[in-house]
């Protein structure tokens, strides 16, 4: 098997105004999640001017949906990238890993609350609060991970031979 160059032709799989585009999805998830809970109306945040949206629970839900969506799209986007010929250039860090099965925990758990909605999907009142604190949990965990590694300059990927 050929040995990797020194260095890679591009420094990363997604483009700045991808990686902004990313961010700004990040937000809207955050918001719009949180806008499924009543917090935004109980703590009066709805009812600063401009922001009686997030009081709105179909509002914010189809945000979130579409977001999610949208993200799901990214996240198979630079999968296909990187299984395609980004191995060759990068490694997933530690933090990436960490990063990617908190994610794929959100996912999870996110399409197991969607699939409670269907018709002929039964589950407990006991397990749909677990899978919605889990979800929340994780995403916390994610947010908390992401401010680490934004404080520390962690990054998802390296390039080979360089150490992390």
């Amino acid at each position: 098997m050929p040995q990797p160059r020194a260095s890679a032709p591009f420094t990363t799989l997604m483009t700045p105004s991808m990686k902004t585009f990313y961010l700004v999805l990040l937000v809207c998830m955050g918001l719009s999640g949180f806008g499924q809970m009543p917090i935004f109306k109980r703590y009066y945040v709805a009812d600063l001017p401009g922001l009686g949206w997030l009081a709105q629970f179909y509002v914010t839900h189809y945000i979130h949906y579409v977001s999610a969506v949208l993200l799901l799209g990214i996240a198979a986007y630079t999968m296909v990238l990187y299984l395609a010929d980004g191995r060759r250039w990068f490694k997933i860090s530690r933090y990436g890993w960490m990063q990617g099965i908190l994610m794929a925990g959100i996912v999870v758990t996110g399409a197991l609350r969607v699939a409670k909605n269907y018709t002929g999907v039964s589950m407990s009142s006991g397990l749909i609060v677990f899978l919605d604190l889990l979800h929340l949990a994780l995403v916390m965990a994610m947010m908390l991970l992401g401010l680490v590694g934004l404080c520390w300059r962690r990054r998802w990927l390296n390039i080979h031979n360089q150490p992390e």
